[in-house]
């Protein structure tokens, strides 16, 4: 997918202008037992291709139901769910809604949405072909990080929706989405633009939108990752036929 200059520009920097789960995902069941945050446990981490499930995005959510787990539910106005295409090659994980997602009931519609729309937008995708979502589905007061509970009990539901879409790559954005997918010690700065690996499937870390709005001189680093994302996408097979 070639990049025309009008799309590059938008991401140079501003000096230029728990419930039950079903058995067939065993992995994603129980945070205290195999999603601990930084994998105290020394049970080895399943595959993809041991991950892969007949669960639709449909069935997780209705599993989600009006989430009463944490004491997020407290506060918030609605649960926000993973919003998206089904089938994406590309799936984007943030921290949590804010005050906009809240009220709307989908991931990234504010001020960092609007960007991660643009930065979508500049690597040759739309909006609506890829996947959006966060660790945590319910607003924290003040737009607070996520407890570390918060996300062991958000998380799992996540996992079972990689799971059923099996995204090609995963953009991890902030530090939040990258401690919680990779379990790693380092922060955002020391591995953004190298891949990871999340149980087979190829992830990103990159700044957070948000994080761009309040330091635009990022914005620069950010596209030098996306675009790594962008070339691997270009030179790969779909892992599914029907992508």
């Amino acid at each position: 997918m070639g990049m025309p200059q009008t799309k590059t520009r938008l991401l140079q920097p501003a000096t230029m202008a728990v419930a039950p789960v079903p058995s067939t995902v065993v992995a994603a069941s129980d945070p205290t037992q195999q999603d601990s945050l930084f994998g105290d446990l020394a049970q080895p981490k399943p595959s993809l291709s041991q991950l892969q499930t007949k669960e639709t995005m449909e069935d997780i959510w209705r599993d989600i139901g009006d989430c009463k787990r944490c004491g997020l539910c407290e506060g918030r106005t609605q649960v926000v769910n993973t919003y998206g295409n089904h089938k994406a090659r590309l799936m984007f994980v943030g921290e949590a809604p804010g005050a906009d997602e809240d009220a709307q009931g989908k991931p990234f519609v504010g001020r960092a949405g609007q960007l991660l729309t643009k930065i979508i937008e500049a690597i040759g995708f739309k909006r609506e072909e890829v996947l959006i979502g966060n660790v945590n589905r319910c607003r924290p007061p003040g737009n607070r990080q996520p407890t570390l509970e918060e996300a062991a009990i958000c998380r799992p539901f996540l996992f079972r929706e990689i799971a059923a879409v099996q995204p090609d790559v995963i953009v991890v954005m902030g530090n939040t989405a990258l401690r919680n997918l990779l379990e790693v010690r380092e922060g955002i700065t020391r591995v953004r633009g190298q891949f990871q690996d999340f149980r087979g499937i190829k992830v990103m870390p990159t700044f957070h939108p948000a994080y761009l709005l309040r330091d635009p001189s990022k914005k620069r680093e950010t596209w030098e990752d996306l675009k790594k994302v962008r070339d691997y996408l270009d030179t790969t097979p779909p892992t599914r036929l029907d992508s």
